[in-house]
Formats: structure tokens, sequence, C-alpha cells
């Protein structure tokens, strides 16, 4: 079975290529999650427990700075004119990740508290492939 992907806009200086897609399912749980909290943004910190999963806020409720990396962007993503969908990772975190590509999927199942996905049963999830190009 083939999955189709949403690729984000390339956001890294120097780079042509995304490190970053969300699955149909993803897209659908977050266009229902923007029409109930607005724009939304993804950070994907590290360590354990609900760190190592891709949490989801509310545009701007999580403050990024310079020990993060804005790894892609969705542009128009809930309809035009309207604000990107941000996927941010730890500085840190993307040291350890900066070989792989991430998709975004969903699975059944409650994560963190503190992602607006959790009310849902659901939870997103990084599905990670080894890239084939020199990073």
């Amino acid at each position: 079975m083939t999955i189709t992907r949403t690729d984000a806009a390339v956001t890294l200086p120097g780079e042509d290529f995304s490190r970053v897609a969300l699955t149909p399912a993803a897209v659908e749980l977050l266009l229902k999650l923007w029409e109930r909290h607005g724009p939304l943004m993804f950070h994907q910190s590290g360590g354990c427990c609900d760190g190592s999963s891709p949490m989801c806020f509310p545009a701007g409720e999580f403050i990024t700075g310079d020990s993060d990396v804005l790894l892609g962007s969705f542009a128009s993503f809930a309809g035009p004119d309207t604000p990107a969908l941000d996927f941010w990772m730890s500085r840190e975190q993307f040291n350890y990740w900066s070989h792989t590509h991430l998709t975004i999927d969903v699975v059944q199942g409650r994560g963190s508290g503190f992602s607006v996905e959790a009310p849902e049963g659901k939870r997103f999830l990084i599905r990670s492939t080894l890239m084939d190009w020199p990073v």
C-alpha cells in the first residue's frame, strides 16, 4: 500500500529537499484541530516519555528560540490566506535526526495531555526514513 504524503516547504538554508511530511490521516486530523483551535504548530523535542512524540500546539503557544530549528512549513495549510503550519525541532534533537526524513502520522491511543490531539483518542507519531542523499 502506498501512502501519499504532503511535503513541507524547505526551510533550512542551503537545502533543496523537504525534511518533513504529513500523511493523509495527519492532514485530516490537523484540519479538524485547526477548525477548533485556529492555526497550529508542531514541536519535536527529544528525550523520554511524551518528549519523543511530536507535540501539536496552537500557533505561538510554544515559544521557540535559538535552541530550535524550523524543519518545514506547510503553507496555506487550512486554505488560502491562512497561516502556515510550522514544524520545529530542538536543535539538540536535530543533531541526532539530521540524516532522516520525518513523516507525521496518526495512530490510535492517547498522547500527551499538552498536545491538542489528546482528547481525540489519537496521537501524532513520527515515522522516519534514512535519507539517501548527503546532508
